[in-house]
């Protein structure tokens, strides 16, 4: 099997636009979690979020890119654009651009444009619906839009797996680079799922948090006794994948190498894990196999943790069932708790973390975790604030409604 590489970088969440900027607020230990105010929240048991302000879709995009598109496209092709800066790969002929792909997943995709759409139909009729309304939601056109505008013109799809998305993404480019269908992709996931629509549909499973309106930034608190849901958040994470010979030929920066790739399926709930964490272990475990590394290997976890009162315990009984042996040399953090759970984007963005904690040698906190839970004894969870921790191997899990499980392994290089 070929080696796969990742030679770029993007990103934009609720912490900042760049790979710079986000790495700088998550290791301040910055949380993004604020309250909603750019639509009506007062019917809504939940009034936060990790929203991104406007004004940098504004001022990346003209009026007529911002009707052709949802944000949740805009904030792929901002993510993409430093990403392929940042890889320095540039396609001058058609051989370059038939082995250049993109993969880019999307949990929800353009709800927000649906939604608008939808009241404009009943308000004004269907002949005041856009004829851009039909491609600005489709999923697979934040992959469309990136590869137009880059000319990639190898494997062009979308991984539709609800908060796995944007692994899969990863996973399965990384799986094409390896049989030799391509040898650089763009891969990863976008969302932007915080309308009003989409907070509805959250609260009405009960599936975010409500207790902590008063004080958003307390909201995401993975691993603690007083979560009570998770926290929504916007954005986009985006890799640039490379295959290792290809990326050395051409002298790029190699940040991090990808060695494991592991899925797997719960076949159990629409919406809950199930209660023995079998899906999520035999993901990992998988994963794992895929690397040839063992459990020991594995110095950080950068944990799926969303804040919800079943995951978060079903997700670190399976971690300790993988990892008894090392478990008190183990570190391990949640993310979320500084950006929110960007949904399909959130294991791509978490993918990024994972890699600049490799090459930073600083490990990021799980904010609000003030008093652990009972399942959490014996596991290092970076409560509160970031940590220096050299690190050689990381481990990103990433799970979805539909009992859709994935787990990344990258190393050093």
């Amino acid at each position: 099997m070929r080696r796969v590489v990742v030679t770029g970088m993007g990103m934009i969440t609720t912490l900042g636009c760049g790979v710079k900027d986000n790495w700088k607020n998550l290791i301040s230990n910055t949380s993004g979690i604020k309250l909603i105010d750019s639509f009506k929240t007062d019917d809504l048991p939940s009034k936060v979020g990790g929203t991104i302000s406007d004004d940098i879709i504004n001022n990346n995009f003209s009026d007529k890119d911002k009707r052709k598109m949802d944000k949740f496209i805009l904030y792929s092709l901002i993510a993409t654009e430093e990403a392929v800066k940042d890889s320095g790969w540039i396609i001058n002929n058609d051989y370059k651009a038939s082995r250049s792909g993109v993969i880019i997943g999307s949990g929800i995709g353009g709800l927000s444009t649906i939604y608008d759409n939808s009241i404009l139909l009943e308000k004004s009729g269907p002949r005041k619906i856009s004829p851009f309304f039909i491609p600005s939601s489709l999923i697979n056109l934040a992959s469309g839009q990136v590869s137009i505008k880059y000319n990639f013109k190898g494997p062009n799809h979308s991984t539709v797996t609800a908060c796995a998305s944007g692994a899969h993404a990863i996973g399965d480019s990384f799986r094409l680079i390896q049989l030799d269908k391509a040898d650089v992709m763009v891969a990863g996931g976008a969302e932007a799922a915080i309308c009003r629509l989409g907070m509805a549909g959250f609260c009405s499973l009960r599936a975010l948090s409500t207790k902590f309106n008063d004080s958003p930034k307390d909201a995401s608190r993975p691993f603690d006794k007083d979560r009570d849901g998770f926290v929504m958040g916007d954005g986009s994470g985006i890799l640039i994948l490379e295959e290792y010979e290809h990326a050395k030929k051409r002298n790029a920066n190699i940040m991090a190498e990808i060695i494991g790739y592991g899925s797997s399926g719960d076949a159990h709930h629409i919406t809950s894990p199930p209660e023995d964490g079998n899906g999520a272990e035999r993901c990992v475990l998988s994963a794992l196999n895929d690397a040839k590394k063992n459990s020991e290997d594995i110095n950080y976890i950068n944990a799926h943790g969303t804040s919800t009162p079943v995951g978060d315990k079903i997700e670190i009984e399976s971690i300790k069932k993988i990892f008894l042996k090392n478990l008190d040399k183990i570190k391990m953090s949640s993310t979320k708790s500084s950006i929110g759970h960007l949904l399909g984007a959130s294991g791509s963005v978490e993918s990024i973390y994972s890699i600049l904690s490799i090459k930073n040698g600083k490990l990021p906190p799980t904010l609000n975790l003030i008093s652990p839970i009972s399942e959490a004894e014996g596991l290092d969870l970076i409560p509160l604030e970031s940590i220096e921790h050299k690190v050689d191997c990381v481990l990103s899990n990433s799970f979805g409604f539909g009992g859709t499980n994935a787990s990344l392994i990258f190393k050093s290089i």
